[in-house]
């Protein structure tokens, strides 16, 4: 603690310090808990709290719906991004998203923003606001985020396909505690233009969310031209699960049950299992560390803006402030460490052809 301190006081005063790391940091410490301040809220779209704004289709139509996160322009929108502030104070988009135009073209049915975390910096997918989506596994637990809505949307056969944004776990994080498929594309495939920015350099993504595979090949199909085409050739090419090599990751904090049914699952399949070991695990955890350091100092690139905003909750401000102490701290390090991490998955893919893991963060109970 003395090292953090002397830190601190080269920053600033010692009370200043406490304020600007110690106090962010009690409250990152309670954050999944759900501590913050009650504000008056909006009325909610929809029971479940899954969208921001709702456009219901007619009975009668049989066009693709899709539901957009909120984080996303749509000409004559407002992006709220979450956050009360935005959603008072932004001006409707002048123009979509550039990752829009292909469902433009394609004509599909549009059925609303989908609700996130504030200024989606949060895995929760808790909003202060707009109200938390409901989780329709477990209600008393978290959806997931920050594309919680997204999540929630199709689970609840509200959208056929949702588009959600993944950082550091936004799509893979509410897929997994919600029940359904969700795909972080790779970095650059997907046009981020017009989409609100939390580490457009390193690791913002659009991606798509659907009740299963075929569905989010259907949304893949709506970022990326022709990619059903080439889906298709790559089953064709290993058409049998046991021509596929999976790399089994366990992580440690995983509950018991959650890697029981990630085994039980990949054993059904008839998939070739590979368990990566615990040196390639240490890795692993520590590439997360970095992702979520590189994320937290984005979110404090973008978002320091909003520090001394009413609008802005506390839960909020102090992730962003903590990603201002990592800035001078993890972050020059955690961008040091890409090349060798990218290096690792090269190492790593020789051997297999996709990895797997238990994600955990469905276990926390909502306030």
């Amino acid at each position: 603690m003395s090292g953090l301190f002397r830190l601190c006081f080269r920053i600033a005063t010692f009370k200043s310090a406490v304020i600007r790391t110690i106090v962010p940091a009690i409250f990152i410490m309670i954050w999944l808990g759900g501590c913050a301040i009650p504000k008056a809220r909006p009325e909610s779209s929809t029971r479940d709290k899954a969208f921001i704004e709702y456009w219901p289709p007619s009975n009668d139509s049989k066009k693709l719906r899709l539901a957009v996160k909120d984080l996303i322009d749509m000409k004559g929108v407002v992006t709220t991004a979450g956050s009360e502030f935005l959603a008072k104070h932004a001006s409707p988009a002048k123009r979509d998203a550039k990752c829009l135009a292909i469902a433009r073209q394609s004509g599909v049915q549009f059925v609303g923003k989908t609700n996130l975390s504030e200024l989606a910096v949060a895995v929760s997918g808790m909003n202060a606001y707009y109200g938390t989506p409901r989780n329709p596994l477990d209600r008393g637990r978290i959806p997931g985020g920050s594309s919680s809505g997204s999540a929630v949307a199709v689970a609840n056969d509200e959208a056929d396909v949702a588009f959600g944004t993944d950082t550091a776990g936004s799509i893979r994080v509410p897929a997994a505690c919600c029940g359904v498929v969700g795909l972080k594309t790779t970095f650059g495939l997907v046009p981020i233009d017009g989409v609100y920015p939390i580490a457009p350099n390193q690791l913002d993504t659009i991606g798509p969310l659907a009740k299963d595979i075929a569905g989010t090949v259907r949304g893949m199909d709506l970022l990326q031209a022709g990619f059903s085409g080439r889906y298709r050739q790559a089953v064709a090419a290993k058409p049998s699960a046991d021509r596929l090599r999976i790399g089994r990751v366990y992580i440690e904090g995983t509950k018991p049950n959650v890697d029981r049914a990630v085994d039980n699952a990949l054993a059904a399949t008839g998939f070739k299992v590979v368990n990566l070991g615990s040196e390639f695990t240490e890795k692993w955890i520590q590439a997360q560390k970095d992702a979520a350091t590189v994320a937290a100092v984005g979110a404090w690139l973008y978002d320091q803006k909003f520090k001394n905003e009413s609008q802005v909750t506390i839960r909020t401000k102090a992730v962003i402030a903590l990603g201002g102490v990592q800035y001078k701290t993890a972050y020059p390090e955690a961008l040091r460490k890409q090349a060798a991490w990218k290096s690792e998955l090269r190492r790593v893919f020789n051997n297999v052809d996709f990895m797997s893991r238990g994600y955990y963060l469905c276990r926390i109970r909502r306030p």
